[in-house]
């Protein structure tokens, strides 16, 4: 009978479970069709209402995938060339700066939460937002868990003869039944000890028994919000933050007949302020939502935004992007005068808007560690059936993941301890 130090072994089996985490998180994010579309129109996402007959343009309210002519494009660059000429005085956009939040309290103290609809697209656009299936997360669940323990055994079985076998395949070998009933009762204590040390379980915090997080970021007065908790009824291990800088948005959705606290935590936050603590740990947000907020924020202060976002998130967690792009109408409607630097506006109530190209968006998410899965341009085409005008709309849609080098590094490390004993 070979002898054995169960210490080495409880060590690998806490990080085997690590691994098992994080192939749950990759497998939840496999496991939703039409996600990772880089590039591509998805086919329900995005709409599907193509106009071939320029006749009929004015039988819908909207046309999806709208190509643009060369005069269209001429003339859109023309108008923001014109309504750029002048720019706002740089006491007054120091002024818009400082009282940002001030605008927008303003704006929904004055609007409440009749100025815009609810974003029930949002589930169309963004299936991630929907955690997997429950009996289906058990299963993975059960199958790793039983890999992973014979895939111990049979390492601890070939110490004098390792191997280094292919990522992907290192969760289907076997090995003895002894070594796994040993190991996993030694598992059991060492791994209890190791997550106390975590804030995960020694401190409480809103969420905390959670085990899919959602963040809103700029929740407004909720338009994005409700939707999603009414998809998230019967998930009760989700759990929803949302965030907003105007203290008057966050009472409207505190208010709100369908806000829960026992599933939503609404509180207001300044993601400008790199300082101010978020009420949760980093790392272990699965979703951000970031709707039409980046571009209200200065365009020297995005960059930092994103990379504070990207520290919330868990390895394999997604950011999902939509803002205004590059010629959309809401940009060639700005007169002289409001213009505060290239492509940033300010409305004549004091918000501000950037309209942003795809190559910015791409650019600033992966300077932030985040890999692309999707970045688009979405065109579309709005028609005032009764005046009879179109109007360009065009916004920019992706959608970047956390890497998940942690399980890489951690399944190396792992078979390097097993070959060493």
């Amino acid at each position: 009978m070979v002898s054995c130090n169960w210490e080495p072994i409880g060590k690998v089996l806490i990080r085997m479970n690590v691994i098992w985490r994080n192939s749950v998180s990759c497998r939840r994010i496999r496991n939703v069709p039409h996600r990772y579309q880089s590039g591509n129109h998805p086919v329900v996402p995005l709409g599907s209402r193509i106009l071939s007959d320029p006749a009929k343009v004015f039988e819908h309210n909207m046309w999806d995938h709208m190509q643009w002519s060369e005069e269209e494009e001429a003339a859109a660059k023309k108008k923001v060339e014109e309504n750029s000429a002048v720019r706002v005085l740089l006491e007054e956009q120091v002024k818009y700066e400082d009282e940002a939040s001030k605008y927008w309290d303003t704006f929904y103290k004055i609007h409440k939460n009749k100025f815009f609809k609810d974003r029930n697209w949002l589930l169309r656009e963004f299936p991630e937002i929907i955690p997997v299936d429950q009996k289906t997360e058990q299963k993975l669940r059960e199958l790793s868990w039983d890999h992973a323990k014979t895939s111990a055994a049979d390492g601890f079985s070939r110490v004098h003869r390792p191997t280094m076998p292919q990522e992907k395949n290192h969760e289907e070998r076997c090995g003895s039944s002894d070594s796994q009933s040993k190991a996993g009762l030694h598992f059991s204590n060492l791994d209890s000890k190791e997550h106390r040390k975590g804030p995960l379980k020694t401190e409480l915090f809103p969420g905390s028994n959670a085990t899919f997080r959602i963040l809103e970021v700029g929740c407004g007065a909720g338009n994005s919000v409700f939707p999603i908790l009414n998809t998230l009824q019967n998930a009760p291990e989700s759990f929803l933050y949302c965030c907003d800088f105007a203290s008057g948005a966050v009472e409207l959705v505190k208010l709100h007949s369908s806000y829960r606290a026992a599933q939503c935590c609404a509180f207001v936050h300044d993601v400008c302020d790199e300082g101010l603590p978020y009420p949760f740990p980093d790392g272990i947000l699965d979703v951000i939502l970031l709707v039409f907020v980046l571009s209200s924020i200065h365009p020297d202060r995005m960059q930092g935004v994103v990379n504070r976002l990207s520290n919330l998130l868990k390895p394999g967690g997604m950011l999902l992007f939509r803002d205004y792009g590059r010629y959309d109408k809401t940009q060639l409607r700005f007169k002289k005068g409001h213009c505060l630097s290239e492509n940033f506006y300010v409305r004549g109530d004091g918000t501000r808007a950037y309209f942003f190209t795809k190559g910015e968006v791409h650019n600033m998410f992966c300077k932030a560690g985040l890999d692309e899965k999707q970045n688009l341009v979405d065109r579309r085409l709005q028609v005032n059936r009764k005046k009879q005008v179109k109007m360009h709309r065009v916004w920019v849609q992706g959608k970047f993941q956390k890497p998940l080098h942690l399980t890489q590094k951690t399944s190396k490390l792992v078979f390097s301890l097993l070959s060493h004993g």
